[in-house]
């Protein structure tokens, strides 16, 4: 058995891997623990994800701190913004038009920092 599992594909390997795991679930009632878990795990995500920006600021400060105000505070701002609409979306979740509206804040915060970044970038 040993022999037939490790020349099995791996693709093949991981989804009998994932179909045991369901089955588990399944026979045991796991659903409320696997709800629990989901929302643990997107929390942690979301700390993820701000940690990382936290990360970034904090190895550019310097950077940012040379630029002018206006600059400074349409960069900070849309990454306050964009962490606040990740974590509505973490939440309270986004189906239909939420889920437009967040891609769309998204963007657009994602467009004003790298534009912002380009500008205090290019000299001439």
């Amino acid at each position: 058995m040993k022999r037939l599992f490790s020349q099995l594909n791996p693709t093949v390997r991981g989804f009998l891997l994932i179909a045991a795991v369901a089955l588990v679930i399944v026979l045991l009632s796991l659903d409320s623990t696997l709800a629990a878990l989901y929302a643990l795990v997107s929390i942690a995500f979301f700390l993820a994800v701000a940690f990382f920006v936290f990360l970034m600021w904090r190895e550019r400060r310097g950077d940012i701190g040379r630029w002018p105000e206006r600059a400074r505070f349409v960069f900070y701002g849309a990454a306050l913004l964009a962490v606040a609409d990740l974590a509505v979306y973490f939440w309270r979740g986004a189906s239909g038009p939420d889920a437009l509206a967040f891609l769309l804040v998204l963007g657009v915060c994602v467009y004003a920092m790298v534009r912002t970044w380009k500008d205090q970038h290019t000299y001439g």
